[in-house]
Protein backbone atom coordinates (compact mmCIF):
# COMPACT_ATOMS: atom_id res chain seq x y z
CA UNK A 1 0.00 0.00 0.00
CA UNK A 2 0.75 3.55 -0.51
CA UNK A 3 1.15 4.44 3.03
CA UNK A 4 1.51 8.25 2.66
CA UNK A 5 -1.33 8.26 0.00
CA UNK A 6 -3.19 6.88 2.55
CA UNK A 7 -2.57 9.52 5.30
CA UNK A 8 -2.81 12.01 3.35
CA UNK A 9 -6.03 11.07 2.09
CA UNK A 10 -7.01 10.21 5.81
CA UNK A 11 -7.15 14.38 6.08
CA UNK A 12 -9.76 14.27 3.68
CA UNK A 13 -11.37 11.33 5.55
CA UNK A 14 -12.18 13.62 8.52
CA UNK A 15 -12.17 17.07 6.71
CA UNK A 16 -14.07 16.40 3.82
CA UNK A 17 -15.77 19.59 1.36
CA UNK A 18 -18.07 16.47 0.12
CA UNK A 19 -19.98 13.50 1.51
CA UNK A 20 -21.53 11.22 -0.27
CA UNK A 21 -24.22 8.71 1.26
CA UNK A 22 -24.40 5.51 -0.76
CA UNK A 23 -27.55 4.03 0.49
CA UNK A 24 -29.05 7.16 1.56
CA UNK A 25 -32.90 6.61 2.33
CA UNK A 26 -36.01 8.57 3.72
CA UNK A 27 -37.22 5.82 5.37
CA UNK A 28 -36.39 5.48 9.29
CA UNK A 29 -36.38 2.22 9.72
CA UNK A 30 -33.27 2.18 6.86
CA UNK A 31 -29.97 2.93 8.35
CA UNK A 32 -29.25 5.33 5.78
CA UNK A 33 -32.04 7.72 7.02
CA UNK A 34 -30.01 7.85 10.58
CA UNK A 35 -26.95 9.08 8.29
CA UNK A 36 -28.42 11.72 6.61
CA UNK A 37 -30.18 12.94 9.69
CA UNK A 38 -26.98 13.02 11.43
CA UNK A 39 -25.32 14.91 8.63
CA UNK A 40 -27.95 17.27 8.19
CA UNK A 41 -29.00 17.81 11.99
CA UNK A 42 -25.02 17.60 13.00
CA UNK A 43 -24.53 21.14 10.96
CA UNK A 44 -21.96 19.89 8.41
CA UNK A 45 -21.08 22.44 6.35
CA UNK A 46 -20.30 21.02 3.12
CA UNK A 47 -22.37 19.41 0.19
CA UNK A 48 -24.18 16.12 0.96
CA UNK A 49 -24.82 14.06 -1.95
CA UNK A 50 -27.71 11.41 -1.39
CA UNK A 51 -26.94 8.10 -3.14
CA UNK A 52 -30.40 6.38 -4.37
CA UNK A 53 -31.52 5.45 -7.60
CA UNK A 54 -35.23 5.22 -6.11
CA UNK A 55 -35.94 8.58 -5.02
CA UNK A 56 -35.49 12.27 -6.30
CA UNK A 57 -35.07 13.75 -2.89
CA UNK A 58 -33.83 13.14 0.42
CA UNK A 59 -34.43 15.48 3.12
CA UNK A 60 -34.92 17.95 1.14
CA UNK A 61 -31.49 17.01 -1.05
CA UNK A 62 -31.65 15.83 -4.64
CA UNK A 63 -30.29 12.39 -4.80
CA UNK A 64 -28.12 11.12 -7.31
CA UNK A 65 -29.17 7.50 -9.28
CA UNK A 66 -24.76 6.64 -8.53
CA UNK A 67 -22.13 8.32 -6.88
CA UNK A 68 -20.99 8.59 -10.68
CA UNK A 69 -23.45 10.84 -11.97
CA UNK A 70 -22.43 13.36 -9.28
CA UNK A 71 -20.84 16.30 -11.13
CA UNK A 72 -18.27 17.49 -8.53
CA UNK A 73 -15.88 15.57 -6.54
CA UNK A 74 -16.30 13.78 -3.54
CA UNK A 75 -13.90 13.19 -0.69
CA UNK A 76 -15.73 10.95 1.81
CA UNK A 77 -18.02 8.03 0.79
CA UNK A 78 -20.54 7.07 4.22
CA UNK A 79 -21.51 3.04 2.42
CA UNK A 80 -25.05 1.97 3.85
CA UNK A 81 -25.71 -0.79 1.03
CA UNK A 82 -25.66 -4.90 1.49
CA UNK A 83 -21.89 -6.33 2.11
CA UNK A 84 -22.75 -8.34 -1.35
CA UNK A 85 -22.65 -4.99 -3.77
CA UNK A 86 -19.90 -3.02 -1.78
CA UNK A 87 -17.20 -4.41 -3.56
CA UNK A 88 -18.67 -2.76 -7.15
CA UNK A 89 -19.39 -0.11 -5.17
CA UNK A 90 -16.02 0.82 -4.10
CA UNK A 91 -15.03 0.33 -8.04
CA UNK A 92 -17.05 3.38 -8.51
CA UNK A 93 -15.78 5.31 -5.81
CA UNK A 94 -12.37 4.90 -7.01
CA UNK A 95 -13.31 6.00 -10.45
CA UNK A 96 -14.48 8.94 -8.99
CA UNK A 97 -11.36 9.57 -7.25
CA UNK A 98 -13.03 9.36 -3.44
CA UNK A 99 -10.70 10.21 -0.93
CA UNK A 100 -11.94 7.89 2.25
CA UNK A 101 -15.06 5.73 2.88
CA UNK A 102 -16.54 5.06 6.17
CA UNK A 103 -18.22 1.54 5.55
CA UNK A 104 -20.73 0.97 7.88
CA UNK A 105 -22.21 -1.94 6.42
CA UNK A 106 -21.77 -5.31 8.25
CA UNK A 107 -21.59 -8.93 6.46
CA UNK A 108 -17.30 -9.51 6.42
CA UNK A 109 -15.20 -10.67 8.42
CA UNK A 110 -17.19 -11.05 11.81
CA UNK A 111 -19.73 -13.35 10.11
CA UNK A 112 -19.21 -17.02 11.12
CA UNK A 113 -19.18 -18.08 7.06
CA UNK A 114 -15.93 -18.26 5.06
CA UNK A 115 -17.38 -15.80 2.37
CA UNK A 116 -17.15 -13.03 4.83
CA UNK A 117 -13.69 -12.88 5.25
CA UNK A 118 -12.96 -13.81 1.16
CA UNK A 119 -15.25 -10.68 0.76
CA UNK A 120 -12.99 -8.41 3.34
CA UNK A 121 -9.71 -9.10 1.81
CA UNK A 122 -11.42 -8.14 -1.67
CA UNK A 123 -12.06 -4.97 -0.36
CA UNK A 124 -8.70 -4.30 1.27
CA UNK A 125 -7.31 -5.29 -2.01
CA UNK A 126 -9.57 -2.76 -3.81
CA UNK A 127 -8.70 0.10 -1.34
CA UNK A 128 -5.23 -0.93 -1.06
CA UNK A 129 -4.75 -0.14 -4.81
CA UNK A 130 -7.01 3.35 -4.54
CA UNK A 131 -5.19 4.40 -1.19
CA UNK A 132 -8.18 5.06 0.14
CA UNK A 133 -8.18 4.65 3.94
CA UNK A 134 -11.45 2.79 4.89
CA UNK A 135 -13.15 3.13 8.27
CA UNK A 136 -15.06 -0.14 9.08
CA UNK A 137 -16.70 -1.94 7.98
CA UNK A 138 -18.73 -3.43 10.29
CA UNK A 139 -18.79 0.18 12.00
CA UNK A 140 -21.12 2.99 13.46
CA UNK A 141 -18.92 5.20 11.63
CA UNK A 142 -16.52 7.99 13.05
CA UNK A 143 -17.20 11.76 13.92
CA UNK A 144 -15.16 15.37 13.51
CA UNK A 145 -17.23 16.99 16.51
CA UNK A 146 -14.38 20.22 15.45
CA UNK A 147 -15.80 20.22 11.99
CA UNK A 148 -19.31 19.40 12.49
CA UNK A 149 -18.61 16.60 10.92
CA UNK A 150 -21.15 13.13 11.65
CA UNK A 151 -20.11 10.47 9.49
CA UNK A 152 -22.37 7.76 11.66
CA UNK A 153 -26.04 6.48 12.13
CA UNK A 154 -26.65 8.19 15.65
CA UNK A 155 -26.96 12.23 15.06
CA UNK A 156 -27.03 12.71 18.95
CA UNK A 157 -23.27 12.03 19.07
CA UNK A 158 -23.63 15.91 17.73
CA UNK A 159 -25.01 16.70 21.00
CA UNK A 160 -21.29 16.11 22.99
CA UNK A 161 -19.10 18.79 23.70
CA UNK A 162 -16.51 19.81 21.33
CA UNK A 163 -12.86 19.31 23.34
CA UNK A 164 -9.26 17.59 22.88
CA UNK A 165 -9.51 14.02 23.26
CA UNK A 166 -10.63 11.27 20.78
CA UNK A 167 -11.82 8.32 21.07
CA UNK A 168 -10.72 5.42 19.08
CA UNK A 169 -12.74 2.20 19.67
CA UNK A 170 -13.23 -1.23 17.81
CA UNK A 171 -16.67 -1.26 19.37
CA UNK A 172 -19.69 0.99 18.68
CA UNK A 173 -21.48 0.14 21.85
CA UNK A 174 -18.42 1.13 23.84
CA UNK A 175 -17.73 4.70 21.41
CA UNK A 176 -21.51 5.08 22.46
CA UNK A 177 -21.35 4.63 26.25
CA UNK A 178 -18.15 6.96 26.33
CA UNK A 179 -20.04 9.76 24.73
CA UNK A 180 -22.73 8.99 26.44
CA UNK A 181 -20.77 9.30 29.66
CA UNK A 182 -19.15 12.61 28.22
CA UNK A 183 -22.10 14.17 27.61
CA UNK A 184 -23.37 13.98 31.73
CA UNK A 185 -19.95 15.39 32.75
CA UNK A 186 -19.55 17.93 30.35
CA UNK A 187 -16.44 16.73 28.82
CA UNK A 188 -15.38 17.21 25.34
CA UNK A 189 -14.46 15.18 22.09
CA UNK A 190 -12.38 15.97 19.16
CA UNK A 191 -13.43 12.77 17.45
CA UNK A 192 -14.59 9.55 17.62
CA UNK A 193 -13.48 6.74 15.34
CA UNK A 194 -15.24 3.36 15.30
CA UNK A 195 -12.86 0.56 13.66
CA UNK A 196 -15.28 -1.86 13.17
CA UNK A 197 -13.33 -4.87 11.55
CA UNK A 198 -10.83 -2.14 10.10
CA UNK A 199 -9.88 -3.17 6.43
CA UNK A 200 -6.93 -0.82 6.60
CA UNK A 201 -7.41 1.73 9.70
CA UNK A 202 -6.30 -0.01 12.44
CA UNK A 203 -4.89 1.50 16.13
CA UNK A 204 -1.58 1.92 14.38
CA UNK A 205 -2.67 4.29 11.89
CA UNK A 206 -4.73 6.29 14.09
CA UNK A 207 -2.82 7.12 16.52
CA UNK A 208 0.04 8.56 13.57
CA UNK A 209 -2.59 10.59 12.59
CA UNK A 210 -3.87 12.02 15.75
CA UNK A 211 -0.60 12.25 16.94
CA UNK A 212 -0.51 15.22 14.21
CA UNK A 213 -3.77 16.46 14.89
CA UNK A 214 -3.90 19.72 16.33
CA UNK A 215 -7.39 19.30 18.03
CA UNK A 216 -6.75 16.60 20.25
CA UNK A 217 -4.30 16.20 23.12
CA UNK A 218 -5.08 12.81 24.21
CA UNK A 219 -5.68 9.30 22.67
CA UNK A 220 -8.93 6.89 24.63
CA UNK A 221 -8.18 3.46 22.85
CA UNK A 222 -10.62 0.76 23.16
CA UNK A 223 -9.38 -2.34 22.35
CA UNK A 224 -10.43 -5.95 21.88
CA UNK A 225 -8.11 -7.65 19.98
CA UNK A 226 -5.60 -6.95 17.16
CA UNK A 227 -4.10 -8.74 14.08
CA UNK A 228 -0.84 -7.13 13.53
CA UNK A 229 0.06 -5.51 17.53
CA UNK A 230 3.41 -5.25 16.67
CA UNK A 231 3.45 -2.65 14.30
CA UNK A 232 0.87 -1.13 16.56
CA UNK A 233 3.43 -1.12 19.57
CA UNK A 234 5.48 0.31 16.96
CA UNK A 235 4.48 3.57 15.89
CA UNK A 236 3.78 3.89 19.62
CA UNK A 237 7.34 3.60 20.30
CA UNK A 238 7.99 6.19 17.70
CA UNK A 239 5.80 8.54 19.29
CA UNK A 240 5.97 7.67 22.46
CA UNK A 241 4.70 10.44 24.90
CA UNK A 242 4.38 12.79 22.36
CA UNK A 243 0.73 12.89 23.77
CA UNK A 244 -0.58 10.95 26.00
CA UNK A 245 -2.40 7.73 25.12
CA UNK A 246 -5.08 5.55 27.64
CA UNK A 247 -5.65 2.32 26.45
CA UNK A 248 -8.74 -0.19 27.97
CA UNK A 249 -8.64 -3.93 26.67
CA UNK A 250 -11.32 -5.98 27.49
CA UNK A 251 -11.12 -9.99 26.13
CA UNK A 252 -9.01 -11.26 29.05
CA UNK A 253 -11.47 -14.26 29.97
CA UNK A 254 -11.74 -16.88 27.25
CA UNK A 255 -15.54 -15.64 26.95
CA UNK A 256 -14.48 -12.44 26.16
CA UNK A 257 -11.70 -13.83 23.56
CA UNK A 258 -14.38 -15.54 21.81
CA UNK A 259 -16.32 -12.70 21.97
CA UNK A 260 -13.83 -10.72 20.21
CA UNK A 261 -13.52 -12.90 17.54
CA UNK A 262 -17.31 -12.81 16.94
CA UNK A 263 -17.60 -8.88 16.98
CA UNK A 264 -14.94 -7.58 14.68
CA UNK A 265 -12.73 -10.94 13.67
CA UNK A 266 -10.03 -10.59 15.81
CA UNK A 267 -8.26 -12.46 18.57
CA UNK A 268 -8.19 -10.63 22.27
CA UNK A 269 -4.90 -12.17 22.80
CA UNK A 270 -3.16 -12.86 26.24
CA UNK A 271 -3.78 -9.82 28.86
CA UNK A 272 -1.25 -9.86 30.48
CA UNK A 273 1.24 -9.72 27.65
CA UNK A 274 -0.97 -6.54 26.03
CA UNK A 275 -0.31 -4.96 29.74
CA UNK A 276 3.50 -5.77 29.74
CA UNK A 277 3.60 -3.89 25.92
CA UNK A 278 1.64 -1.33 26.44
CA UNK A 279 4.06 -0.40 28.92
CA UNK A 280 6.65 -0.11 27.14
CA UNK A 281 5.32 1.38 24.40
CA UNK A 282 4.58 4.56 26.99
CA UNK A 283 0.34 3.40 26.92
CA UNK A 284 -1.38 4.04 29.97
CA UNK A 285 -3.51 1.07 30.59
CA UNK A 286 -6.59 0.86 32.40
CA UNK A 287 -9.40 -1.52 33.84
CA UNK A 288 -12.90 0.17 32.89
CA UNK A 289 -14.54 2.14 30.54
CA UNK A 290 -14.94 5.24 33.90
CA UNK A 291 -11.20 4.67 34.24
CA UNK A 292 -10.70 5.33 30.49
CA UNK A 293 -12.88 8.67 30.20
CA UNK A 294 -11.27 10.22 33.30
CA UNK A 295 -8.05 9.50 32.42
CA UNK A 296 -7.64 10.93 28.91
CA UNK A 297 -9.86 14.32 30.57
CA UNK A 298 -7.27 14.45 33.03
CA UNK A 299 -4.47 14.37 30.96
CA UNK A 300 -6.00 16.06 28.34
CA UNK A 301 -6.75 18.86 30.83
CA UNK A 302 -3.74 18.94 32.92
CA UNK A 303 -0.16 19.50 33.78
CA UNK A 304 1.61 16.50 35.26
CA UNK A 305 2.90 16.26 38.96
CA UNK A 306 6.16 16.89 39.94
CA UNK A 307 5.79 14.48 42.89
CA UNK A 308 3.01 12.62 44.64
CA UNK A 309 2.90 15.38 46.95
CA UNK A 310 -0.70 16.13 47.18
CA UNK A 311 -3.08 18.56 49.44
CA UNK A 312 -7.37 17.93 49.71
CA UNK A 313 -9.03 21.24 49.91
CA UNK A 314 -13.03 20.34 50.85
CA UNK A 315 -15.94 22.13 51.41
CA UNK A 316 -16.86 19.31 53.40
CA UNK A 317 -15.01 16.63 55.47
CA UNK A 318 -16.85 13.27 54.34
CA UNK A 319 -16.04 14.01 50.55
CA UNK A 320 -12.46 14.75 51.66
CA UNK A 321 -11.88 11.69 53.71
CA UNK A 322 -13.07 9.39 50.63
CA UNK A 323 -11.03 11.17 48.31
CA UNK A 324 -7.53 10.37 50.64
CA UNK A 325 -8.53 6.69 50.79
CA UNK A 326 -8.80 6.59 46.96
CA UNK A 327 -4.98 8.52 46.93
CA UNK A 328 -3.26 7.05 49.13
CA UNK A 329 -4.19 3.40 47.33
CA UNK A 330 -3.07 5.13 43.90
CA UNK A 331 0.11 6.05 45.41
CA UNK A 332 -0.11 9.68 46.37
CA UNK A 333 0.85 10.98 49.81
CA UNK A 334 -1.17 13.40 51.38
CA UNK A 335 1.65 16.68 51.72
CA UNK A 336 2.48 18.39 55.27
CA UNK A 337 2.58 21.83 54.69
CA UNK A 338 5.22 24.04 55.60
CA UNK A 339 4.86 25.86 58.82
CA UNK A 340 3.74 29.27 57.23
CA UNK A 341 1.22 27.68 55.07
CA UNK A 342 -0.66 26.23 58.22
CA UNK A 343 -0.41 29.51 59.91
CA UNK A 344 -1.91 31.26 57.42
CA UNK A 345 -4.71 28.57 57.09
CA UNK A 346 -4.91 28.71 60.58
CA UNK A 347 -5.49 32.12 60.63
CA UNK A 348 -8.25 32.28 57.54
CA UNK A 349 -10.05 29.47 58.86
CA UNK A 350 -10.54 29.47 62.62
CA UNK A 351 -10.53 26.52 64.94
CA UNK A 352 -13.83 25.17 63.95
CA UNK A 353 -12.36 23.71 60.90
CA UNK A 354 -10.38 20.84 60.35
CA UNK A 355 -6.72 23.12 58.60
CA UNK A 356 -3.99 20.18 58.82
CA UNK A 357 -4.42 18.21 55.14
CA UNK A 358 -6.84 17.44 54.46
CA UNK A 359 -8.78 20.88 55.14
CA UNK A 360 -11.88 21.09 55.86
CA UNK A 361 -12.97 24.78 54.15
CA UNK A 362 -16.73 24.29 55.15
CA UNK A 363 -16.92 26.64 58.20
CA UNK A 364 -15.43 29.34 55.65
CA UNK A 365 -18.46 29.03 52.93
CA UNK A 366 -19.65 32.31 53.35
CA UNK A 367 -16.30 34.18 53.51
CA UNK A 368 -15.02 34.24 50.16
CA UNK A 369 -11.93 35.15 50.85
CA UNK A 370 -11.31 32.78 53.56
CA UNK A 371 -11.55 30.23 50.87
CA UNK A 372 -9.56 32.06 48.11
CA UNK A 373 -6.83 32.42 50.61
CA UNK A 374 -6.51 29.15 51.62
CA UNK A 375 -6.71 27.60 47.81
CA UNK A 376 -4.06 30.65 47.57
CA UNK A 377 -1.70 29.22 50.26
CA UNK A 378 -1.48 25.90 49.00
CA UNK A 379 -0.91 25.90 45.41
CA UNK A 380 2.13 28.10 46.30
CA UNK A 381 3.25 25.87 48.93
CA UNK A 382 6.15 23.75 47.24
CA UNK A 383 5.62 21.14 49.15
CA UNK A 384 2.24 20.43 47.70
CA UNK A 385 2.37 19.07 44.30
CA UNK A 386 -1.65 18.90 43.07
CA UNK A 387 -4.37 19.78 44.68
CA UNK A 388 -7.58 18.19 44.90
CA UNK A 389 -10.55 21.03 45.65
CA UNK A 390 -13.97 19.18 46.63
CA UNK A 391 -16.98 21.02 47.06
CA UNK A 392 -20.79 19.34 47.15
CA UNK A 393 -23.67 22.00 46.69
CA UNK A 394 -25.75 23.28 49.45
CA UNK A 395 -27.66 25.99 49.73
CA UNK A 396 -25.45 28.16 51.65
CA UNK A 397 -22.33 27.76 49.81
CA UNK A 398 -24.29 28.42 46.55
CA UNK A 399 -21.20 31.70 45.79
CA UNK A 400 -18.46 29.42 46.93
CA UNK A 401 -17.47 28.21 43.59
CA UNK A 402 -17.96 31.70 41.76
CA UNK A 403 -15.70 33.46 44.52
CA UNK A 404 -12.72 31.29 44.11
CA UNK A 405 -12.97 30.98 40.20
CA UNK A 406 -10.93 34.19 39.58
CA UNK A 407 -7.86 32.98 41.42
CA UNK A 408 -8.15 29.86 39.49
CA UNK A 409 -8.71 31.23 35.98
CA UNK A 410 -5.06 33.21 36.85
CA UNK A 411 -3.38 30.81 38.11
CA UNK A 412 -3.79 28.40 35.27
CA UNK A 413 -2.53 25.38 36.95
CA UNK A 414 1.15 26.06 37.48
CA UNK A 415 0.76 22.48 39.21
CA UNK A 416 -2.53 20.28 38.52
CA UNK A 417 -5.82 21.05 39.60
CA UNK A 418 -8.61 18.07 39.97
CA UNK A 419 -11.68 18.76 41.63
CA UNK A 420 -15.32 17.29 42.62
CA UNK A 421 -17.55 20.95 42.22
CA UNK A 422 -21.22 18.97 42.19
CA UNK A 423 -24.49 20.58 42.29
CA UNK A 424 -27.85 20.36 40.46
CA UNK A 425 -27.99 21.36 37.24
CA UNK A 426 -28.32 25.07 36.32
CA UNK A 427 -26.42 26.06 39.31
CA UNK A 428 -22.26 26.01 39.01
CA UNK A 429 -22.28 24.67 35.18
CA UNK A 430 -21.29 27.83 33.97
CA UNK A 431 -18.38 28.11 36.60
CA UNK A 432 -17.51 24.74 36.16
CA UNK A 433 -17.47 25.30 32.63
CA UNK A 434 -15.39 28.26 32.65
CA UNK A 435 -12.89 26.80 34.90
CA UNK A 436 -12.20 24.04 32.44
CA UNK A 437 -12.32 25.76 29.37
CA UNK A 438 -9.81 28.47 31.06
CA UNK A 439 -7.26 25.42 31.90
CA UNK A 440 -7.75 26.12 35.68
CA UNK A 441 -9.22 22.32 36.49
CA UNK A 442 -10.20 19.23 35.40
CA UNK A 443 -13.70 18.46 36.89
CA UNK A 444 -15.11 15.09 37.70
CA UNK A 445 -18.71 13.74 38.80
CA UNK A 446 -17.30 12.15 42.34
CA UNK A 447 -14.64 12.44 44.76
CA UNK A 448 -13.29 9.02 44.54
CA UNK A 449 -12.93 9.33 40.39
CA UNK A 450 -11.78 13.16 40.86
CA UNK A 451 -9.27 11.26 43.87
CA UNK A 452 -8.28 8.30 41.03
CA UNK A 453 -7.72 11.07 37.93
CA UNK A 454 -5.12 12.53 40.39
CA UNK A 455 -3.47 8.87 40.68
CA UNK A 456 -3.80 8.54 36.85
CA UNK A 457 -1.99 11.98 36.22
CA UNK A 458 1.25 10.62 39.05
CA UNK A 459 1.03 7.24 37.07
CA UNK A 460 1.15 8.66 34.08
CA UNK A 461 4.73 10.86 35.20
CA UNK A 462 6.19 7.71 36.83
CA UNK A 463 5.84 6.14 33.71
CA UNK A 464 7.36 8.93 31.70
CA UNK A 465 10.05 9.03 34.10
CA UNK A 466 10.92 5.04 33.64
CA UNK A 467 11.04 5.04 30.04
Amino acid sequence: MNRSLLFKNLDYLFNPRTVAVLGASDNPEKLGFHVMKSLTAGGFRGIIVPVNPKTKSIMGIDTCSSIEDFSGAVDLAIIVLPAEVVPAVFQQCERKGVKGVVLISAGFREIDDPRGAALQHTLFELADRAGIPVIGPNTFGMINLRKDLNASFTPEFSLIRKGDIAVVSQSGGVSHLLGFMAMRQNAGFSKIVGLGNHLNVDFSEMVSYLMDDPDTRALALYIEGMDRPGRFMEEMKKTRFTKPVVAYKTGSSRIGNQASVSHTGSLAGRHEIYQGAFKQAGVLFVESAEMLLDAAHALAHCPLPRGKKIAILTGQAGPGMAAADVCESGGLEIACFHAKTQRLINELLGPLAMRTNPVDMGPAWYNTPAIEGTIRAVLEDDSVDAVLILMMFASANRGAVAGFSRFLLEWKQQKPVVGCLLAPPGIWDKEIDQLEAGGAMANFPTPERAAKALSILWEYQRQISRL
